[in-house]
């Protein structure tokens, strides 16, 4: 359905004549008239590895340069990269294309972008492929995609599909690229819910660029059909294209592969570290190197199978046999994905990313613990960040790295330990889960392979190692990692909140939401324009309905001579709804009607130095512990509010009153607390990304708010000025999940409430010890010894008191078929005391004991000796038996076991069972 859009007098004026390829069937257009083929992988081998494509070479500052001042000299504006973490936005966690950047808002025409045309070079990461780094000599993590983006409306067009051609055959013509060896081949392009038709520029088999005309959108109801999905037209149309830096740098000097061309340095480093003898001058070895490159640019190496015919054909064309043609070739791409992977790793840490089992930590920690493993295959002993501050070397272009790194550095050093503890218990855990699987007689599948990662950590390799000493196989795909990283890449979809009242509300226009323009003022006069059952909506309020962490304004509305009182505030779809509390029924209130509104005051005033706290507390926790710092969540109550923060260890003590000085120090500051709406565009530009700490909120404007230092995006209630929220007292500090710590906090009235309430606690503990609140330190520390000291005493007067009654009881212990048998109530023995005494008499072995006190119910403790064994005497059997008697239940090993019960009433009923348990054993050996 899309033929037409190809059809472009650029390729008729240019010499060019559209093909379809004999391989795959796809159109692509070329000027040489003799080609069959499309130029693409699989169709056409890597013609370029040995033989550069360009008339230079370049490094990747220089490729970067090159490109973005080719663009910049054709009018486009150059535009800084945006972070590797999407922070903009709430359905992906990394940036995967340049067109990523300005989805959704941009993209579908709600915001201007911020220049157009512009260009970029966005660092990009994308782990669909992950199995296949290292391996195919080309697949990347982490990847530039340099792009020039022209956003077009119907009333303004920038440029569109033939100037683009226009600029790509120029910018190759620049690089002295033979004209003969381009084709533009035709593949339609669908992604982030736009699509449009698109062409794949090929050079000697490398697909260099992709030039997207974006100009449909995912529509149900569309009757355009893409990759499963059905599209309509756009208003807009834009053109989204992407140069790969990194190929381009291959391009141009034709090394084996792609990781030789952009890492020389740290990939000679690393071979040497692995004691491979990586000699790109040696023709016989770097020959190898590049077979294996042109022909895993005909396959898909993620899977075994392929991986195995690849070696086979390589083997054949350098006559050597697979098994040592695999000797060499597995150690290398593993040096290859380390080198990968870390520089992944690089964009991730030094961009903020906190590795931790959700969100885009998961993604972090699953690139860092595969690199560790390969590092550990090949015995390479360096620490991580090593070989990330290698490649922050080498890329001075980012001097944030080099400025982060500190953190970047803790992050890694606190991640090898928790993997090396990893590994210590991993190996118990896949022994355990083998077990169970060995007893089916099954293999360990997929989706258990994926908990023990999930959960625990445990790479797939070592859970098919373990297994198989225990003779158990495992469905362990040679996609793995490719597929868990697909997983996880996208953020759950939110379900779609059911709105109550919908059609009710869909008439009805959106409410002023007046409290913005006069913060202070808590009475006002609106008029009413439903009302329904005990809900009432106005034309306007100054109640804060419940939203971004913050609740709802609580208050009244008057109407006439009666007072309601306002106990809910929502917002759906910008319609506020207030619910009143009637118990009579409905109010008596109608359409038309003009209320008077009164905002609790204390309430509101409660909440906002709460919500005004949060943003100084957080950006003073970002000053305390580095800028990787990201609310993660927050929550304000009356009494204190807790603010979620991503970090990757726990809090100190210190660190804590670090915050807290300087939260309270912006305070006294009295600063004036600043809210605008701004442009979208324009605030991001102004102040980052960091606006979105407490969430995206949607629309062409957002509320910027500055408190301090910190400024975000933010709709809630503030203080006017940083002076009124009065003091900030930190109450405590949690992990509540790996990689995130809550901290929570009291402010004004609250704080001074909490502080009273310590000050109580103190004041009372030095009134029970007699000592002065200055002296209670070292009171406790002293009283705490003594305990300890008393503590050790009371447990040795507990054994010696045991084994008095032991010789005691073994005095009055009953005779039976050659045993003693010992049946006795201890009163107040508690179960400890009871474990003692029959653990005594087990040093005679044809002693049988059977002990039974009353201590916070009825405790029963059983004991047998090895003759006692021997007469088919079960300690555990015996509890089990004795327990039930007393309306509870026990057990344990035959020779000592407990148990125990709730009725006392029936202690000498359950010796008594026991005794008749012991005399038949007895009997039945007699």
């Amino acid at each position: 359905m899309l033929e037409d859009e190809y059809q472009l007098d650029f390729f008729k004026n240019n010499g060019f004549v559209r093909k379809q390829c004999s391989k795959c069937g796809t159109f692509f257009w070329t000027r040489d008239l003799d080609r069959e083929t499309c130029g693409d992988a699989p169709c056409d081998p890597y013609s370029f590895i040995g033989n550069s494509a360009f008339s230079r070479e370049f490094n990747i500052s220089e490729m970067r340069e090159y490109y973005l001042s080719f663009f910049e000299a054709r009018g486009h504006t150059r535009i800084d990269r945006y972070p590797v973490i999407a922070r903009w936005r709430d359905d992906i966690y990394l940036t995967i294309a340049s067109i990523a950047d300005f989805q959704p808002f941009v993209t579908s025409g709600q915001v201007p972008p911020p220049a157009n045309p512009l260009t970029i070079s966005q660092p990009c990461i994308r782990l669909n492929d992950l199995d296949s780094v290292g391996r195919s000599g080309r697949h990347l993590t982490t990847f530039e995609m340099m792009a020039h983006h022209a956003f077009n409306k119907k009333d303004n067009e920038i440029y569109w599909k033939e100037h683009t051609l226009e600029l790509c055959d120029e910018l190759l013509n620049s690089l002295k690229v033979d004209p003969f060896a381009v084709t533009y081949k035709e593949e339609p392009w669908a992604g982030g819910g736009n699509a449009g038709p698109c062409v794949e520029v090929i050079v000697h088999g490398l697909e260099l660029a992709t030039l997207v005309f974006m100009n449909l959108r995912v529509d149900k109801n569309g009757d355009i059909p893409i990759k499963g999905e059905t599209y309509s037209k756009m208003d807009n149309y834009i053109v989204d294209t992407g140069y790969g830096l990194e190929r381009f740098v291959w391009a141009s000097k034709g090394s084996p592969t792609i990781y030789d061309a952009l890492f020389p340095g740290i990939v000679n480093e690393l071979m040497g570290l692995a004691g491979i003898e990586h000699e790109l001058n040696d023709s016989e070895y770097a020959n190898i190197l590049a077979q294996n490159a042109r022909l895993a640019g005909l396959m898909d190496v993620s899977e075994k199978a392929n991986l195995l015919e690849l070696r086979k054909q390589v083997a054949s064309n350098i006559g050597m046999t697979v098994d040592k043609l695999s000797a060499i070739m597995e150690p290398v791409e593993k040096v290859y994905a380390i080198t990968d992977h870390s520089r992944c790793l690089t964009f991730m840490l030094g961009d903020g990313v906190i590795p931790s089992n959700v969100k885009g930590g998961y993604l972090a920690r699953l690139v860092l613990r595969r690199t560790l493993r390969m590092m550990n295959d090949l015995d390479i002993r360096l620490p991580l960040s090593e070989i990330v501050d290698m490649h922050i070397r080498n890329m001075p272009e980012y001097p944030e790295f080099r400025e982060n790194f500190p953190v970047i550095q803790d992050i890694l050093e606190s991640e090898e330990e928790k993997f090396n503890s990893t590994m210590e218990r991993g190996r118990r855990i896949i022994q355990k889960s083998a077990s169970h699987f060995k007893k089916s007689g099954e293999k360990i599948p997929l989706s258990q392979l994926t908990e023990l990662y999930d959960s625990h950590g445990i790479p797939p390799e070592m859970a098919k190692d373990v297994a198989s000493e225990l003779g158990v196989g495992v469905e362990f795909p040679d996609n793995f990692y490719s597929i868990i990283g697909e997983l996880h890449n996208k953020a759950e979809e939110k379900a779609a909140e059911e709105i109550p009242f919908a059609e009710r509300l869909s008439h009805l226009p959106k409410t002023k939401r007046r409290f913005y323009d006069e913060p202070t003022r808590l009475e006002f006069e609106a008029v009413v324009l439903d009302v329904f059952d005990r809900h009432v909506v106005l034309d306007s309020t100054f109640f804060y309905a419940e939203g971004g962490g913050q609740p709802a304004d609580l208050g009244t509305i008057t109407a006439g001579y009666t007072v309601y009182k306002v106990v809910d505030v929502q917002v759906y779809n910008g319609v506020i709804v207030h619910t009143l509390e009637s118990p009579e029924g409905e109010p008596e209130i109608g359409k038309g009607d003009i209320i008077v509104g009164n905002v609790d005051e204390e309430r509101r005033m409660t909440l906002a130095r709460h919500h005004t706290a949060t943003h100084i507390v957080n950006d003073a926790a970002r000053k305390v512990l580095g800028k990787h710092i990201w609310q993660a969540g927050a929550q304000k109550f009356e009494d204190h509010s807790r603010l979620d923060l991503s970090h990757y260890k726990h809090i100190s003590p210190e660190e804590l009153k670090q915050i807290e000085l300087l939260a309270n120090r912006t305070v006294m500051e009295n600063k004036r607390v600043v809210t605008e709406w701004m442009p979208r565009t324009e605030a991001e530009q102004e102040y980052g990304f960091g606006l979105y700490q407490g969430g995206v909120p949607p629309g062409e404007k957002i509320r910027v708010v500055k408190v301090g230092d910190d400024v975000e995006a933010c709709g809630g209630t503030h203080c006017l000025s940083t002076g009124i929220i009065g003091p900030i007292k930190i109450l405590k500090t949690e992990r509540i999940q790996d990689g995130v710590e809550r901290v929570e906090f009291a402010a004004g009235t609250a704080a001074v409430r909490a502080m009273q309430k310590m000050e109580s606690l103190l004041v009372d503990s030095s009134k029970t010890l007699s000592v002065p609140p200055d002296h209670l330190p070292g009171s406790v520390e002293r009283f705490f010894g003594e305990w300890k000291d008393l503590k050790k005493e009371n447990e040795r007067l507990k054994e010696e008191l045991a084994r008095a009654r032991v010789y005691r009881m073994l005095g009055n212990a009953a005779e039976l078929s050659g045993l003693r048998v010992i049946a006795e109530s201890v009163p107040g023995a508690d179960a400890l005391e009871l474990q003692k005494i029959a653990t005594e008499f087990l040093k005679n072995e044809d002693v049988v004991t059977l002990l039974i006190s009353e201590a916070g119910g009825v405790k029963i403790v059983a004991s047998a000796g090895k003759k006692a064994l021997e007469c088919g005497i079960n300690a555990g059997s015996l509890v089990r038996e004795m327990s039930k008697v007393v309306g509870g239940g026990g057990g344990g090993k035959p020779d000592l076991a407990m148990g125990g019960g709730t009725d006392p009433t029936r202690i000498e009923d359950a010796l008594a069972r026991g005794l008749e348990l012991v005399k038949e054993a007895c009997g039945k050996k007699a």
